[in-house]
């Protein structure tokens, strides 16, 4: 068994019971950043497992990713005893939170109406693809919102929309709905009353692009996908160094580009005319970038990167996401922490997993609990709601329970 040290970091949120009905990555992030500040997240699976532990491919980090700091309850909702052990467990909890299909809630008597009938103080979290209107029948995935709502548009090239590389609306529509929570939460604290919060995948993209839409109704200019920008600066770019390395450096200020020469030993480009103010190298760029390119050529990434390091300039390493584990910062700051892997061949084993990129009184909020094995909490959670053991072992045997 894998265990972790107790942590010191702040609980905000201990003695907050809330209970997720969710899967794939939406749902789950938005109970994972309560978990995190010291809810105690309950993740009621089907008996089966959530399908989400057996997923292949992009798919096999979700799981471990997205459910730390959670117990596992397996539950066949399809009965009515099932149903029955849900709405019970709704009863005690402060906060329900769900991502499936409009509807689905609805059949089993765990939709807010229902539950808030009963229990008023509840607050409800309701991840969907769209809010309630037109596109509401609509299945939405990351990719659909990303394409329709002009992200996909802005992120490729020119006549080739290209999905951003992470799932930026799922994760994203899970944090608004657990800032929809904390703010209901702060309400009932007032009124003593819960509400219903609703989250959206399209909502969200079409807030990331809301920059691009300003732009238009301010300028009339349409933005421009982001490889084709006219970009403000004239140094500031990927260049191919030496053995095929690559690295992003700018220059955003005639100072910079002074520094830059300077470090690099341009004096001839420093005292050039046509490069001396930043909108002259702007234009001036067709020219200026294949002389950059041809001299950068000559040196590693890592020597470019420690002058401009020292010298206070803008620099990035081109890094893959798996180089990331060994990355200086990242390690010195304990922004990864190891957990147990629930599922798979691996099973068992450990690797690390990144945290919440926020301090709470100088602490990073750590791993309390490893992403649980399905229906882990079952028999404690059972026992919470007052089932006697020997009820708890004939719906194991009815297959009610996992």
């Amino acid at each position: 068994m894998h265990t972790h040290q107790a942590s010191t970091a702040p609980q905000p949120l201990a003695g907050l019971r809330v209970v997720e009905f969710t899967h794939m990555v939406m749902g789950p992030t938005c109970g994972m950043v309560l978990a995190d500040m010291g809810a105690e997240v309950i993740k009621v699976e089907p008996i089966e497992g959530d399908r989400t532990r057996r997923l292949l491919g992009a798919g096999a980090g979700f799981f471990p990713m997205f459910n730390r700091n959670k117990k596992s309850i397996g539950i066949d909702l399809h009965t009515a005893e099932g149903a029955e052990i849900a709405r019970r467990l709704c009863a005690s909890a402060d906060v329900v939170a769900e991502n499936f299909k409009p509807g689905t809630m609805c059949k089993y008597g765990l939709d807010y109406a229902s539950l808030s009938a009963t229990h008023p103080r509840l607050i409800y979290v309701s991840h969907k693809g769209f809010l309630p209107g037109p596109y509401d029948h609509r299945t939405a995935l990351d990719e659909v919102v990303q394409m329709m709502g002009g992200l996909a548009y802005m992120t490729g090239r020119p006549g080739d929309p290209l999905r951003a590389g992470t799932s930026v609306n799922d994760i994203m529509g899970g944090m608004f709905g657990a800032i929809g929570a904390l703010g209901a939460l702060i309400q009932r604290g007032i009124t003593g009353k819960g509400m219903e919060v609703q989250s959206a995948l399209f909502e969200n993209n079409v807030f990331l692009v809301g920059q691009h839409m300003l732009q238009y109704a301010i300028t009339g200019q349409a933005a421009a996908p982001m490889p084709d920008r006219i970009s403000a600066w004239a140094v500031y770019d990927v260049f191919t160094v030496k053995d095929g390395e690559q690295i992003f450096l700018a220059a955003v200020s005639d100072a910079q580009w002074e520094t830059f020469c300077n470090v690099l030993g341009f004096a001839d480009l420093k005292a050039d005319p046509r490069y001396a103010t930043n909108n002259e190298r702007v234009t001036q760029r067709i020219t200026l970038l294949p002389i950059l390119r041809e001299r950068l050529a000559a040196y590693s990434a890592a020597e470019l990167a420690s002058r401009f390091e020292k010298a206070g300039l803008p620099f990035a390493p081109i890094r893959k996401p798996e180089e990331l584990y060994d990355d200086t910062h990242l390690k010195a700051t304990g922004g990864l922490a190891e957990i147990r892997l629930p599922d798979g061949e691996r099973a068992g084993q450990t690797a690390q997993t990144t945290l919440f990129p926020f301090t709470m009184d100088g602490q990073r909020l750590g791993v309390r609990l490893d992403p649980p094995t399905l229906g882990e909490h079952t028999q404690e959670l059972l026992l919470g709601l007052g089932y006697a053991a020997s009820q708890i072992e004939t719906l194991h045997t009815q297959a009610v329970i996992s």
